[in-house]
């Protein structure tokens, strides 16, 4: 692959990295990723199994809980393939539109998590604050409204910045620092002018993951008000404890993110695997932990799962038998 001339977008070749400088620990850095994508997988599987089958789960938080589960699933299968291609197989190459189809599910994926956890913000603010008309305010029509708005929002916000990567020429090195495209690793690699690209990717990151995120900390200040004003101590505890598993979502999808925004923008002098283990953990961590503080925090998801588990073993022994 020539790297001193320039290249047509469609026949551009990009090559991925791992985690730089441990390429001959790839195997065994492999592992953990496994159980990491293994774990984000069955555990939102799970979830929606849970809720699809379960009658009493039919309820907004629960089909809220479920786009935060399909949103979780196609975070991880967005970059799976290419992140055990590499520990696994070495295999680093991938097509300028195969990169451009990966940037945009991931960048799709993050912002429509964004978006639910601002919806389940709402969902528990409507609950505390006004739980007599929580079932008519929040009717199933209204949230499958809420779905596809949160499809169209992220589709409408991301097309322009991604395809304004097509007008870019590379000349230089096609080697990305990530397991996976990550648009400001993308644009770096251009000899073109990327300041428009720039200004669209971050109007767009500001406009909804940015906007989400204000909306979310006004949300429970408007949940703290109302909580405090209930008389019952017994009361105001049994209120606070429905938003935990949502305040937990909402820290371990926002503090990877930050701290990846944070390391590219002041971390230059930073080595290159503190790049990568941070990127890698700003897409893992949310999938893999929000089955887990839901499960943890929800008995009727609790008893669903362990029923199916039980099942699962029960078919496994019986073929082995």
């Amino acid at each position: 692959m020539s790297t001193s001339q320039n290249t047509t977008t469609s026949s551009i070749v990009f090559l991925l990295t791992g985690v730089p400088g441990l390429e001959a620990f790839h195997t065994w850095i492999s592992i953990p990723f496994c159980f990491l994508y293994a774990t984000a997988l069955s555990g939102n599987s799970l979830i929606l199994f849970a809720i699809i089958t379960q009658p009493s789960l039919h309820e907004p938080m629960y089909y809220f809980l479920s786009m935060l589960s399909t949103t979780d699933l196609g975070l991880s299968i967005s970059t799976l393939a290419t992140m055990l291609g590499i520990f696994w197989f070495n295999a680093r190459e991938i097509s300028f539109n195969a990169c451009l189809s990966q940037m945009f599910f991931i960048k799709l994926f993050t912002v429509m998590e964004s978006s639910v956890l601002l919806a389940m913000a709402f969902d528990r603010y409507v609950a505390i604050s006004n739980p007599l008309r929580y079932a008519t305010i929040l009717t199933d029509s209204r949230i499958a409204q809420i779905g596809v708005a949160i499809i169209v929002r992220g589709t409408v916000t991301l097309t322009p910045m991604v395809a304004l990567l097509k007008r870019l020429t590379f000349c230089g090195s096609h080697v990305l620092h990530h397991s996976y495209c990550f648009h400001p690793d993308v644009m770096k690699l251009s000899c073109t002018d990327t300041r428009i690209n720039s200004a669209v990717g971050l109007t767009a990151m500001i406009s909804t993951v940015g906007v989400d995120s204000i909306l979310i900390l006004l949300s429970y200040v408007l949940i703290i008000r109302t909580v405090l004003s209930i008389a019952s101590t017994e009361e105001r505890k049994k209120a606070f404890s429905t938003c935990i598993s949502h305040i937990g979502a909402v820290a371990i999808f926002y503090i990877p993110l930050i701290s990846l925004s944070f390391v590219h923008r002041f971390g230059k002098r930073a080595p290159p695997y503190v790049h990568t283990m941070i990127a890698n953990t700003y897409l893992l961590i949310p999938p893999v932990m929000n089955p887990i503080i839901y499960s943890v925090k929800t008995k009727q998801i609790q008893s669903k799962n362990r029923s199916i588990i039980r099942l699962i073993c029960e078919e496994a022994y019986v073929v082995v038998v």
